[in-house]
């Protein structure tokens, strides 16, 4: 899985690694969409203003996921 984030406007692929997710615990087997979702949820955050997810980490903005 890739992350999809526009930074300077320049979209760029982040590979998902399992150190990203080391820290998430998942009691239920979650498909690519559901996984994308949680991450989205984990490391952005919402700017109501601009109607964006911003990442936390101000690596970019969060447009989503490619899954593989």
């Amino acid at each position: 899985m890739d992350l999809i984030i526009l930074n300077d406007g320049m979209y760029i692929l982040v590979t998902v690694t399992k150190s990203m997710l080391e820290h998430i615990k998942i009691l239920s087997e979650v498909d690519c969409f559901d996984l994308c979702e949680i991450i989205r949820i984990e490391f952005t955050t919402y700017v109501d203003d601009l109607n964006l997810h911003v990442m936390k980490d101000g690596s970019g903005n969060f447009y989503g996921c490619i899954c593989r």
